[in-house]
């Protein structure tokens, strides 16, 4: 098959020449993207890298992950890659686990196909902290925004995806920053692309990352309500309507109004120090019950319309 490997290169002039060496043979093409690296990356491969498959794309202003992958993919299209495959430059993915990784996509049994470090506990246990409580929330949070709730390691960037799955997003769309991850999962639900996971482990090397987590903290959350919405909308209410419409609907109009009828209550009780009659508590309480109920019943059927193979 024609596979092509997409390697963004930022300040790994010192690792990537390792990446290159340990890429399978079977592979046809492995396109570096230089993000105008400033240890000059992309001229130090052309200028030592005898391996003719390799090809150098250069980014004249730095683009982020993102968009260095996204260049990658545009130059994959072009080569009609059946099979593209995402490493990062920086040795904490192992390039000879290529073959377990677009399995999945061979056999036809997903389309999109994401490393997990999460499957066994002895390489959790190698994995620093402060990236394990990092992931952790991430993953929960990515399950909530893009609907593949099966999906454990949303963030890593170890991914293959197919040519016919790619040609279906508008790449120009997606983040070009440490969002990207993120939004590919978002955009791939939206089209009903079959993902699968498969176990790895990661080299954690004391390469610095260049994720400044204070531009996370800022950016992420209002991009994660974003995409959360706009999928809840698209999936629920443009393109189908089901019972998950119906008991989201419910749900919301009932906990505003459980929600905004016992705040009312409970000031006025405390502003008069008159204690609120039973009757009045559970005029407040018996909507805020329905609205959990019908929101557990959105959540499940949520779960149930995961892109799945049939």
């Amino acid at each position: 098959m024609n596979i092509a490997v997409v390697i963004p290169c930022y300040k790994v002039r010192n690792e990537v020449f390792d990446v290159i060496e340990k890429i399978p043979d079977y592979v046809s093409s492995i396109i570096c993207v230089d993000d105008a690296c400033p240890q000059k990356t992309g001229k130090h491969i052309i200028e030592n890298c005898k391996n003719q498959k390799v090809i150098v794309i250069f980014h004249e202003k730095n683009k982020g992950v993102g968009g260095a992958t996204k260049t990658g993919y545009k130059k994959a299209l072009q080569l009609k890659s059946e099979i593209i495959v995402k490493v990062d430059g920086d040795g904490q993915m192992d390039p000879g686990l290529i073959k377990d990784l677009i399995e999945p996509i061979i056999l036809k049994k997903a389309n999109y196909v994401k490393g997990n470090r999460f499957y066994s506990y002895e390489d959790i246990k190698e994995m620093p902290p402060i990236r394990l409580i990092g992931n952790s929330i991430l993953s929960f949070v990515n399950k909530i925004v893009s609907g593949y709730w099966s999906i454990m390691d949303p963030t890593n960037g170890f991914t293959a995806i197919s040519l016919s799955s790619l040609d279906k997003l508008n790449l120009d769309k997606i983040a070009d920053d440490y969002f990207f991850e993120s939004d590919m999962l978002f955009r791939l639900n939206i089209n009903r692309v079959i993902i699968a996971e498969f176990p790895m482990k990661s080299e954690y090397l004391n390469h610095n990352s260049s994720l400044v987590i204070s531009k996370v903290v800022k950016s992420f959350p209002l991009r994660y309500i974003n995409r959360f919405l706009k999928r809840i909308i698209y999936t629920y209410y443009l393109r189908d309507f089901s019972m998950g419409s119906i008991y989201l609907f419910i749900s919301l109009i009932s906990l505003a109004f459980g929600i905004i009828e016992g705040s009312f209550v409970w000031r006025k009780s405390i502003l008069t120090g008159i204690p609120a009659t039973s009757g009045t508590v559970m005029l407040a309480a018996l909507p805020v019950i329905l609205g959990v109920q019908t929101l557990l019943s959105f959540l499940q059927i949520d779960i149930n319309n995961e892109p799945k193979n049939k």
